[in-house]
């Protein structure tokens, strides 16, 4: 792969955690925006189940306003727990393909994480609801600069999705600036 199709992919990578810019690895990621009131309370769910939580999670909506289709996959890798972030990009020149990037993660409590990104900064996520089912998930954190509704499936669950939309509502977030992926 082409170096210049690797840093803007990885730009990418940074972009879905929240990044304000795709930017070369070396960059400093500066503080995305913040979608949520933060003066209104946010909590992890108390149902969060670290081993239900593995597998693959496709995002159906977050707030970044270049989100685009991507998974992630929580899984065991060499030295502890990754989060495998998966991409579909172009570049310029037309050139297109998927890209993943484990990125390693440290638990700091029941249902809160941080991911540490490609160019060494972290990015605090955490799982503030999940269905019965751990179909569908919610990932967000305090600072409101990261906001994600994520599913076992591309396709379906509109029951789920609502209940999903109400939670960020409920934590504060702006869901006005929330985008679907399609």
């Amino acid at each position: 792969m082409k170096a210049s199709v690797k840093a803007h992919i990885a730009g990418m990578l940074l972009l879905a955690l929240g990044a304000c810019a795709a930017t070369p690895l070396p960059d400093l990621v500066p503080q995305g925006p913040s979608y949520r009131d933060k003066d209104a309370l946010i909590g992890v769910t108390s149902r969060f189940d670290e081993a239900k939580f593995g597998g693959v999670w496709y995002v159906r909506a977050g707030f970044d306003p270049a989100l685009g289709k991507m998974a992630f996959n929580y899984i065991d890798g060499p030295k502890g727990k990754v989060m495998r972030l998966g991409v579909f990009v172009c570049d310029g020149a037309g050139v297109c393909g998927d890209y993943a990037e484990d990125l390693p993660v440290t638990r700091l409590g029941k249902g809160r994480f941080s991911v540490t990104l490609p160019n060494g900064k972290t990015r605090e996520f955490w799982v503030l609801w999940v269905d019965e089912g751990f179909r569908t998930a919610v990932l967000g954190n305090k600072a409101g600069d990261f906001g994600w509704i994520v599913d076992r499936s591309t396709k379906g669950g509109a029951d789920r999705l609502r209940a999903a939309r109400e939670i960020l509502d409920f934590n504060g977030y702006d869901v006005r600036q929330l985008k679907e992926i399609r």
